[in-house]
């Protein structure tokens, strides 16, 4: 069995979060009838309270270049790279220069920001270009760097591909999992597992009231009690909050920091939303809730990529489940 079948077989989805079949996109790539194919491993890990690819870079950096490796072998006439965060590139780029050797395996220092990690944007900074998403379709499987083909896959779907090359899967994922408990961890989990599964298995569940950020930091599912036995879903961390010393609005305030500093502006409804959630929380008590439900609504619904379509989960959910909009004026 060649290793797309593997891919497809195994049922491994993109462990960016995309969640889209890693063997469909093998196939995709080798469908295509070009001179060349790009290969990028995404190393721009920039989600708050997401550490796994770091984990597994620092841990695991063989297996992640032979997963590479492997890439390379499939698809004929093709280069890769490893698309590095900043700090990334300067503390183990030595290390994994030595272990490349002379593959076709270039390192790239991403020029900054939490949008490098979207694939079209990571693209558009290799060619030296605004660090700004793309319209899709073209899909960068078809048309990406260059304009050639190209195959982004994150760190740790990476490794798992190597994994399944040598027949060693186990239907397993990373979690990070952090916030409220004596110390920040990754695990290894099976892919089925509920998050109160995790939480238990892993010793991290609380015994105080609590409730999860689920799929990162700033974006991510917020979930109370009634809601863990649902799967995993988006990037794979747990943040726990102590549900009678988090206070929504800061942590409202701590997201919304996040996503002003990270906007690149190209779009009027995540612009212009987040600078108005932004402004409506300096003054809390003021807050029009109706309002910013429906500030954050129309982000989703049009906004041009992920970061604005997925900013207002976290918010709506913790609006909801805290009763926000009928505890305040």
């Amino acid at each position: 069995m060649d290793i797309v079948e593997k891919l497809k077989k195994s049922e491994l989805i993109g462990r960016s979060g995309s969640g889209f079949s890693t063997g469909a996109k093998w196939e995709i790539i080798r469908n295509q009838k070009v001179d060349k194919i790009y290969i990028i491993c995404n190393a721009s890990e920039g989600e708050l309270e997401v550490f796994k690819d770091e984990y597994l870079l620092k841990k695991y950096p063989k297996q992640i270049i032979d997963g590479i490796r492997v890439a390379l072998e499939t698809f004929p006439k093709s280069e890769a790279y490893i698309y590095l965060r900043k700090d990334l590139y300067k503390n183990l780029g030595k290390k994994l220069k030595q272990i490349i050797g002379r593959d076709k395996i270039k390192l790239f220092r991403e020029p900054g920001g939490y949008l490098c990690g979207e694939e079209t944007t990571l693209i558009e900074t290799i060619e030296r270009q605004r660090a700004e998403p793309k319209v899709k379709p073209p899909y960068p499987t078809v048309e990406g760097l260059w304009g050639k083909p190209t195959l982004v896959n994150n760190v740790e779907t990476f490794y798992y591909i190597n994994e399944i090359n040598k027949n060693k899967y186990k239907k397993t994922r990373l979690i990070c999992i952090s916030g409220d408990i004596k110390k920040d961890n990754v695990y290894e989990v099976p892919v089925n597992w509920s998050v109160s599964k995790i939480l238990k298995n892993t010793k991290n569940y609380p015994k105080n009231k609590f409730f999860v950020q689920v799929g990162g930091g700033a974006c991510g599912d917020v979930r109370f009690s009634r809601e863990l036995d649902k799967p995993m879903c988006g990037v794979g961390s747990i943040v726990i909050f102590d549900d009678e010393k988090t206070d929504p609005i800061e942590l409202m305030r701590r997201w919304i920091k996040f996503y002003i500093n990270e906007n690149c502006g190209k779009c009027v409804p995540c612009r212009e939303g987040v600078y108005r959630i932004n402004e409506m929380l300096k003054e809390p008590e003021k807050i029009d809730w109706v309002l910013m439900r429906d500030i954050l609504e129309v982000m989703q619904e049009t906004s041009f990529c992920g970061l604005g379509i997925s900013m207002p989960t976290g918010f709506l959910d913790l609006i909801e489940h805290k009763k926000l909009n009928k505890n305040r004026k």
